[in-house]
């Protein structure tokens, strides 16, 4: 894995400018820096990359229809959710079918089986609704794939492909600068992008199944 003060001297060596001791050396640095953390944004949500994909568990309270995801933020895909008590999927439910629900019926207890987004906790972690409302304690797996923190210091790694992010943040560079000589900011985009589906293409390589849809 590359560091976040490789990729910034990667990206400053190739726009011929001087590398430096840290990503907060100097005003141009800083902004390379923003680049990056830009270019690793649009990766990281291109595809569900298998570096990313953590399994987050929710313990159910008897009566309690409501859980926060602790320490998930608020930008999290949802791949599957697992009742590992009863050994079934939930599905998911859209926010009005959970308040049709409630208002327009009598919700009942029991083995959870449905699932819907119910916004962010005051500290910033998405929440979830279970239906039936848990009538005890089920353990409930979230497999998800979870964006990782902006690059701050120079030892910060990003974790999925750095090439595409290192390619489109020069990219950006270019872009910025106004720059004609050597590479321009279009041939770079487009060797990102090439990049980007390589790195798509050997990630999925991990999980096959997952390029097959099958409809019950």
């Amino acid at each position: 894995m590359k560091t976040h003060k490789e990729m910034v001297n990667n990206v400053l060596v190739r726009l011929r400018e001087r590398e430096v001791d840290s990503v907060n050396e100097n005003s141009y640095s800083k902004l390379i820096s923003l680049f990056i953390n830009d270019a690793k944004e649009f990766v990281e949500s291109a595809w569900n990359w298998s570096v990313l994909r953590q399994t987050l568990t929710a313990v159910t309270q008897d009566g309690v229809f409501n859980y926060v995801l602790t320490n998930s933020g608020n930008n999290v895909a949802i791949l599957d959710v697992v009742n590992l008590t009863s050994n079934t999927f939930l599905k998911y439910k859209d926010p009005h079918w959970f308040n049709n629900v409630f208002l327009n019926n009598t919700p009942v207890e029991g083995n959870p089986e449905y699932y819907v987004f119910n916004g962010v906790s005051v500290a910033g972690d998405t929440q979830v609704d279970l239906y039936p409302i848990p009538n005890g304690v089920y353990t409930i797996y979230f497999n998800v794939i979870m964006r990782s923190q902006e690059l701050v210091a120079d030892a910060d790694t990003v974790r999925v492909p750095h090439l595409p992010v290192q390619t489109l943040a020069y990219a950006m560079a270019l872009e910025e600068r106004g720059e004609d000589g050597g590479m321009s900011a279009v041939s770079a985009k487009a060797l990102a992008q090439n990049f980007l589906s390589d790195a798509i293409a050997l990630d999925a390589n991990k999980h096959p199944e997952e390029l097959i849809w099958e409809v019950y």
